[in-house]
């Protein structure tokens, strides 16, 4: 939850005019030119299971749907939020969607536009990792060009969109001058919060014109309240886990870190688009472990890795109730904070 809230934001309004102070982050509007945004996929992580929020999604939807498909801080699933945010860095044709074949009922009707093919269905969640690893080789399978991906996750509150998409396309820009680096969203800390992940910034990366990366020295997974306060206090960044990179670059640094698990997908990529993708996908996955990208892919090489720092904007993810519950204070807060005229139609 880094940074300010900006007061002056414009604000979604409910059918009656009146702001609504749950869906206080920017309404959004494509800002980048057809042939700026063909050359780059965008892929969302939507498989995750929501186990620590189930009780509040349950309260918010009736039933045992994820997070990722509730609306837990405004009218609209999460998804959907960021599939919007997702057509700011790259067209509608462009995007993939990974999710998980147990939440079909859920998932089903918030991506009824999109192709097959761009759904990327796993056949039960086996960790972050896995779900991108399937993703890329389905991107490389549906177009052999080596092109850059951002891959967002589907549970996050994001105060200023069109800011915060803007540093994915500074993230874009940085891994095209230096192909040969992965980068991530690092969030300034407004907070001591042990539930995330945390980066260590090191110096900037050299020789670029137009972008602002630095290199990561470290992480720290899930500190204690002691540890966040030392680390915020040492200049230490959230870890969004928005990445952004060429898929060669990502590939590679997955096959260098998770070897096992890069030769087990090996194994099936021919099947990948084919009619026999669903019976080998779902063989490899009754063997594979769980497997964590940022602990296993991302933490254990960071000689690898830029970070983009986030700033003047509230973030949040939402994996945690305390989280939603506090987000949602906070929006209510910044309305109540509004000036009577922001809060009447115009």
């Amino acid at each position: 939850m880094a940074g300010t809230e900006r007061s002056r934001n414009p604000s979604r309004r409910n059918g009656a005019g009146v702001l609504d102070p749950l869906t206080m982050h920017n309404a959004t509007k494509p800002r980048l030119t057809p042939s700026d945004r063909a050359g780059r996929w965008v892929a969302i992580l939507a498989g995750g299971d929501g186990v620590r929020v189930r009780a509040l999604t349950r309260r918010v939807a009736g039933d045992d749907r994820p997070k990722q498909f509730c609306a837990l801080v405004g009218n609209e699933p999460l998804l959907t939020e960021t599939r919007r945010r997702a057509a700011l860095v790259a067209p509608a044709r462009r995007t993939f969607t990974v999710v998980t074949h147990g939440h079909e009922p859920f998932y089903r009707p918030l991506l009824a536009d999109m192709r097959t093919s761009a759904v990327v269905v796993q056949p039960e969640n086996r960790g972050t990792a896995p779900a991108i690893l399937y993703t890329l080789l389905r991107i490389a399978a549906w177009g052999p060009h080596d092109l850059p991906v951002a891959f967002l996750p589907s549970d996050h509150f994001i105060s200023d969109e069109a800011a915060f998409m803007a540093h994915v396309d500074q993230a874009f820009e940085g891994t095209r001058q230096r192909p040969d680096l992965v980068a991530l969203l690092g969030v300034t800390p407004d907070s001591v919060e042990s539930g995330y992940g945390w980066i260590e910034p090191g110096p900037p990366v050299a020789g670029l014109r137009s972008a602002t990366l630095i290199h990561v020295r470290g992480f720290c997974e899930k500190p204690s309240d002691a540890e966040a306060e030392q680390l915020r206090a040492q200049g230490w960044l959230w870890n969004s886990f928005v990445v952004v990179g060429r898929m060669s670059t990502l590939l590679a640094l997955i096959k260098l870190t998770v070897p096992t698990l890069f030769e087990a997908f090996a194994r099936v990529r021919r099947t990948l688009g084919t009619l026999g993708e669903t019976e080998a996908i779902e063989r490899l996955y009754c063997a594979l472990p769980l497997v964590d990208f940022s602990r296993h892919v991302l933490a254990a090489r960071p000689d690898h890795l830029a970070v983009l720092p986030v700033q003047g904007m509230y973030w949040s993810d939402l994996g945690d109730p305390g989280r939603v519950l506090a987000t949602r204070r906070r929006m209510l807060e910044t309305a109540a904070s509004e000036p009577v005229s922001a809060q009447l139609p115009v």
